[in-house]
């Protein structure tokens, strides 16, 4: 077989970051992989099939039934769009131009994350309005309550390792708020490991990625009460119709559960965290860093590596520590949303153990080499975000596919 990378000019990526849409997200699976092959080359009615995927959705998660959509982002939106409409079709078919005098959404300002999409512009998609409370640092139920009105189509609640921690209402107290006033509550959950207590929690309607943690196809799963999935599923008669799913998402969120449902997780929790234990090891005598494992921020069972540079005892900054490992071949991709404070992170979910062995060698050469002929900057803006995404596409790239 002819190796794809060379054929398509692309480079090849060590991802410690995690499960990054940006990096392809997760590797897929063998046995994934054989059950979407399986439906590749037929016919399906697809409204079968997403029954199928609802029962299997039900069963996985403990809620009444489930849809399968593009992406936990167009679940996101359908979501909200059909806490709008209901199953009223000609509603459906006037959004988002006219969504109608219930069309506001209430979300805490500390929740409006960037995922590199906007959480609020998946509500605005909706033809739905935002309604933010409470202030970057914290929200209490009195703000809730407030913020509630004859408007209020919905709330929306984020669980995020990228939204602030502590000071925010939590999910229970959240969902009671609402239902003592009649609204729904949509959980965005896009990279959590189990839906059962959201459920038990209230959520009306949760959103998970299928294309992530579960290692499927890309795909997003909703899942929740009866009435609102349905909702969520009828908007491909409209704002939905953009974000359609194929039969090959749906049989990969489909097998992706299955096998979810079959691992032994403490197992791969383990061995996840016995890969963070090398890098400590391995990285324990590099000048002018230190190597601490650190739970996550949002509960799930799932430890990071964060590593601390001091410039001053490495001779290089956090940043340029990032920077360097992912210019090199292969590309490193590591967390660096904290370099301006000289953190970075290690998430342990797609590597292999010769891949910490690699980034470990490579990290240490970094920092022997020191910072000569490095840039001064020390971080990475949004505006450099914006600039590296012109730069890169759609120019054609040098040893690239030829059109």
């Amino acid at each position: 077989m002819n190796d794809l990378f060379a054929e398509l000019g692309l480079r090849r990526v060590i991802n410690a970051c995690g499960y990054v849409t940006a990096l392809g997200a997760s590797p897929v699976s063998d046995e994934i992989v054989s059950a979407v092959s399986g439906i590749l080359g037929h016919n399906v009615e697809m409204s079968d099939l997403q029954r199928a995927a609802s029962e299997t959705i039900a069963g996985w998660s403990g809620s009444e039934a489930g849809c399968v959509t593009a992406c936990a982002a167009s679940g996101i939106a359908v979501g909200i769009a059909g806490a709008i409409t209901g199953e009223d079709l000609a509603h459906i078919e006037r959004l988002p131009h006219d969504p109608g005098p219930k069309n506001e959404v209430i979300v805490q300002k500390g929740h409006c994350v960037d995922f590199s999409g906007n959480i609020t512009q998946m509500i605005h998609l909706a033809g739905a309005r935002p309604v933010e409370i409470g202030s970057v640092n914290g929200c209490g139920a009195y703000q809730l309550s407030g913020a509630i009105t004859e408007r209020t189509a919905a709330a929306l609640y984020v669980l995020s390792g990228q939204a602030p921690q502590g000071g925010f209402i939590d999910l229970a107290t959240f969902c009671r708020v609402c239902h003592e006033r009649g609204v729904p509550v949509i959980l965005d959950a896009a990279t959590d490991y189990d839906l059962k207590p959201f459920v038990a929690a209230g959520a009306d309607l949760i959103i998970q990625s299928g294309h992530k943690r579960l290692g499927g196809l890309t795909a997003g799963i909703v899942a929740g009460k009866e009435r609102y999935v349905r909702a969520a599923y009828m908007q491909e008669r409209g704002i939905g119709r953009a974000m359609k799913v194929g039969k090959e998402g749906v049989v990969g969120v489909i097998a992706a559960l299955k096998r979810d449902s079959a691992l032994d997780h403490d197992a791969v929790y383990a061995h996840e965290h016995a890969r963070l234990d090398i890098i400590v090891d391995r990285l324990k005598g590099v000048p002018g860093l230190s190597v601490v494992i650190v739970p996550d921020s949002t509960g799930k069972p799932l430890s990071r590596a964060a590593i601390h540079v001091d410039p001053k005892r490495a001779g290089v900054t956090a940043h340029v520590v990032a920077r360097r490992l992912a210019e090199g071949e292969p590309s490193i991709k590591i967390e660096d949303y904290s370099s301006a404070y000289g953190i970075l992170g290690i998430e342990p979910t797609c590597v292999s153990d010769r891949d910490v062995e690699t980034i470990c060698e490579r990290i240490a050469e970094i920092v022997r080499t020191g910072a000569e002929g490095t840039p001064p900057q020390s971080t990475e803006t949004f505006d450099d975000r914006r600039h590296r995404l012109l730069r890169t596409w759609p120019r054609r790239i040098p040893g690239g596919p030829q059109a």
